[in-house]
């Protein structure tokens, strides 16, 4: 960051930055909107992201209303903790390969209505995998995102599980992440151009967007072109609209950062990174490594002080300033009330959750303790393809100012960070896991691929 003393007006220059799915598709038939469309934001066809238009969210949910199947009658019930056979999973996608054309019934898209992974239990008797957790029935709500119909909440979706255990060994090679950065050249001219004002007026929005101009996208870990990436995508892309007051923020305790300066002056010669990490506590499990609980929140805010060098590269501080961190705080505070409400943010936590649960999949060898092999969902020479989306390239750059006092702090822009095998590798015994798990394998008396 830099300040600019100017003739008649002073600048303190923000910038947040960097935030460190052959044969037939997962989702055969619904293209269009949804290629287009997912949490709030949209991309053309160069590549550029953008918040969606309210016309193409109607159209996009509309478009999903119509493919959506009723959702059977014993899946309709909200329930503390449905069970998910992966065994039984991993049979109803080869059956849909074998008899249906590859099309998948909702029931198996959606997985059977979970809307957090929070139990796995090895079923050894039966060489299966069981995931469990809060589910119920689901609809479309307005924005097009598949939520649970009494609390709204995103379900999980198959897509995103593939992708997540398609991907335990990046994750545990260099973790799942997604940044958007200005280019160095970007800053360089933003620099030079803020260094030539000499008054504050219409012309300066145009001013920084043009010099700054396009921001760019980078995802490692998982498929650039999958809805799980642009999951991240997305979530990045809202937490820095709502930081620097560019979108209201649905959530009362959460502001905007620019609303939380008491003044220009309080910008120091430094500007802050946040980004959205992991947020977990040591994972519970039984003695004998069978059952497993994912415990925490999911979801945190981090920050950190960057600075900008003249030739437009940044460095790292190590160093945080009280303002972000208290901006940072009030989002993790608030993740759950904000994942409620802004749908993007439940869905990140989501494929968190999965990124977690594959790790630890992988990691305790529990598919090899049940003997079981899901060829449809973990092998890349799977038959199952998924959805191919529109690949997010380039955002651009936004403008957004805020007087304080005589003085205007000017921002010009976080990130995604999933570190699941960190996760999966602190763990704690925890008595009663035992008997929770043989309590719930017991409950499927009907023996099929899920239960209540």
């Amino acid at each position: 960051m830099k300040a600019f003393v100017l003739p008649r007006v002073r600048f303190a220059l923000l910038m947040v930055l960097g935030m460190s799915v052959a044969a037939a598709s997962v989702y055969a038939g619904q293209v269009g909107f949804r290629q287009n469309a997912v949490g709030g934001v949209s991309i053309d066809a160069q590549g550029q992201l953008t918040s969606a238009r309210p016309e193409v969210k109607r159209q996009l949910r509309q478009e999903m209303m119509n493919a959506l199947e009723k959702v059977p009658g014993d899946l309709a019930t909200p329930v503390k903790m449905r069970k998910v056979s992966l065994r039984g999973l991993n049979a109803a996608i080869k059956a849909s390969q074998a008899n249906n054309g590859g099309k998948l019934p909702d029931a198996v898209k959606y997985m059977a209505g979970l809307q957090r992974i929070e139990y796995v239990f090895v079923d050894e008797a039966n060489n299966d995998v069981i995931l469990a957790g809060p589910a119920e029935g689901w609809t479309v709500d307005e924005s097009g995102n598949v939520v649970g119909v009494t609390t709204g909440r995103p379900v999980l979706l198959l897509e995103d599980f593939i992708v997540a255990m398609r991907s335990t060994e990046e994750a545990r090679r260099g973790g799942i992440t997604c940044s958007i950065d200005p280019t160095a050249e970007g800053r360089q001219n933003l620099d030079n151009y803020l260094a030539s004002l000499t008054r504050m007026d219409a012309s300066v929005k145009d001013g920084v967007e043009r010099a700054m101009g396009a921001q760019v996208i980078t995802i490692t870990g998982v498929p650039k072109d999958s809805h799980f990436a642009r999951v991240l995508v997305a979530a990045d892309f809202r937490m820095k609209r709502i930081a620097m007051h560019l979108d209201p923020s649905p959530v009362r305790g959460l502001p905007s950062y620019l609303d939380m300066l008491p003044s220009a002056r309080s910008v120091q010669n430094a500007m802050p990174r946040w980004w959205l990490a992991c947020n977990y506590q040591p994972l519970a499990q039984s003695e004998d490594g069978l059952a497993w609980q994912l415990r925490g929140p999911g979801v945190k805010a981090m920050t950190e002080d960057e600075i900008i060098a003249e030739d437009g590269t940044v460095a790292q501080t190590g160093k945080v300033s009280a303002i972000p961190q208290k901006w940072a705080d009030a989002m993790t505070k608030n993740y759950e009330e904000l994942s409620t409400e802004d749908k993007i943010f439940g869905e990140l936590r989501n494929v968190m959750d999965m990124c977690v649960i594959a790790a630890l999949l992988e990691k305790e060898k529990l598919l090899t303790k049940a003997d079981l092999d899901l060829d449809m969902i973990k092998s890349d020479s799977s038959p199952v393809q998924l959805e191919k989306f529109a690949t997010p390239d380039t955002v651009p750059t936004f403008f957004s100012a805020m007087k304080k006092g005589r003085q205007w702090v000017i921002t010009a822009s976080g990130g995604v960070d999933i570190n699941s095998w960190e996760v999966a590798s602190h763990t704690e015994n925890v008595a009663g896991m035992d008997t929770l798990r043989t309590e719930q394998l017991a409950a499927n008396t009907d023996n099929i691929w899920w239960w209540n």
